[in-house]
């Protein structure tokens, strides 16, 4: 019976989120309304209603995504202080996370451990050895990848502090 009324509520549902949106299709002067993407040599508009408000965007024109970091950049729109700052407060998380990684990785050994334990096997059992050389080799990989960003960062701040310093 529980089966039963959930198909229900889920095909009722599911028609509920279908109706949401449909799609104004237009050309020239004739205009129709449709619940399916329009035809090619219609122009197309999306309509949205949720919560009592109906949207309405061109669905024909293709969406350019910018990616706000580069386009600060590109437009020099962000201050060199500021630029340095961010690259201090990145370069601080880092590194947050590599003792995050260090915390991550003494409780995996412990968890390792209290399996070893409650199987009876020795500290020089090959299936150990290897859990730890792995949970190690993962970890060690996590850590690497974060240094070597905090440096590509740190030469990165270092450049600008000098080219901020030679314009004054």
């Amino acid at each position: 019976m529980a089966k039963v009324i959930l198909s229900i509520l889920c095909l009722v549902f599911s028609g509920y989120v279908a109706a949401n949106s449909i799609f104004k299709c237009i050309k020239g002067d004739k205009i129709v309304f449709s619940q399916h993407s329009c035809p090619k040599e219609f122009r197309q508009h999306k309509i949205e209603y949720e919560l009592g408000i109906t949207t309405e965007t061109d669905s024909d024109k293709p969406i350019t995504t910018l990616d706000p970091l580069q386009a600060l950049l590109q437009k020099k729109t962000i201050s060199k202080e500021r630029l340095l700052q961010l690259l201090d407060s990145e370069m601080y998380r880092l590194k947050q996370e590599n003792s995050y990684f260090e915390i991550l990785r003494a409780s995996e050994l412990q968890k390792l451990e209290r399996n070893r334990y409650w199987q009876k096997k020795k500290t020089t059992d090959p299936e150990y050895m290897e859990s730890i050389q792995e949970m190690n080799s993962h970890f060690d990989n996590l850590i690497a990848s974060n240094t070597t960003t905090i440096i590509l960062l740190d030469d990165r701040k270092q450049q600008i502090a000098l080219e901020t310093t030679a314009i004054e």
